[in-house]
């Protein structure tokens, strides 16, 4: 009976975010170790069909990073990055689309379908969803202080999102929707699937945008989890060396989003199971949320 009553106490906890998120969107990046795992993988597909099932509007991202730079290695073709972004050129960019929008968002739409829920698989091109535009990474060199230039290929930005495609979807379907966009001139690009989120959760105005990642959220000096950061605490910690490597880009993605009408944007470790759901339907949640102030 006592077991019965907890189970009765966490649903209780959760009504109220049930009440605050119902008809509300969610973007999730999906990412990481909840991609390779089997029993995360269940999980996540568990979590996003709960959340349809309750009324609220889910958009899932993915990645595919790891997947990618095995197919290349298959295929005997070197991966190359310059500041952490894969140089890529047209004969990559096939690769990348084949691979992203092509096995990886079909496994995930699988998954989530297997699961008992309603997932449509689309890239940036579906629609022109994503518009796209190149992205130029600029190489400083602090010994003879110029900057250089960089062309890294088929990799890109997010210039806007046509909302008016995901909405139409929404009702009905889980959008999952694989990172890759087109500029004017329909030539395609490899975008960051971070960025991606947070461009879709801000042009979608959306309540919140998680990314899953391989770490408990942002660490302090000491390696205990920061639960709660200002837009305006980034850049001192970003001096002070607590926010580097690739912790940087996922906070500034959540910054972008933030300053762009989400209400919050959070870090959340996905090895955890019901990551999704302990940090939406708790009162204590888990990970780092970022918030404007």
């Amino acid at each position: 009976m006592e077991r019965m009553i907890e189970k009765a106490n966490i649903l209780i906890e959760a009504l109220p975010y049930i009440r605050k998120f119902y008809g509300k969107s969610i973007v999730i990046k999906y990412g990481g170790h909840a991609m390779v795992d089997e029993a995360l993988k269940s999980s996540f597909a568990e979590d996003i069909i709960l959340l349809k099932y309750v009324g609220i509007n889910v958009v899932v991202v993915h990645g595919g990073g790891p997947q990618i730079g095995e197919m290349l290695k298959k295929l005997g073709i070197d991966s190359k990055f310059v500041s952490g972004m894969r140089v890529t050129d047209k004969e990559t960019m096939n690769i990348v689309e084949m691979v992203l929008a092509g096995s990886v968002n079909k496994e995930i739409v699988k998954l989530i379908n297997k699961h008992g829920g309603k997932a449509i698989g689309l890239s940036g091109k579906d629609g022109n969803l994503i518009k796209a535009k190149k992205l130029l990474i600029t190489k400083q060199d602090d010994f003879v202080k110029t900057s250089e230039i960089i062309d890294i290929g088929h990799v890109g930005t997010v210039e806007s999102v046509n909302i008016n495609v995901l909405k139409s979807m929404m009702e009905n379907f889980i959008p999952v929707i694989a990172p890759i966009g087109v500029d004017d001139n329909f030539e395609t690009y490899n975008i960051n699937a971070d960025l991606v989120a947070a461009s879709v959760a801000k042009f979608l105005k959306a309540e919140k945008l998680i990314l899953l990642t391989d770490v408990p959220g942002v660490l302090d000096k000491n390696k205990n989890l920061i639960s709660s950061i200002k837009t305006s605490q980034i850049e001192s910690l970003k001096k002070d060396e607590t926010l580097t490597g690739g912790m940087i880009p996922k906070i500034d993605a959540c910054a972008d989003a933030v300053f762009g009408g989400v209400n919050k944007a959070h870090i959340i470790d996905g090895r955890i199971k019901h990551s999704v759901l302990l940090e939406i339907f708790t009162d204590s949640g888990i990970g780092t949320q970022v918030v404007a102030g």
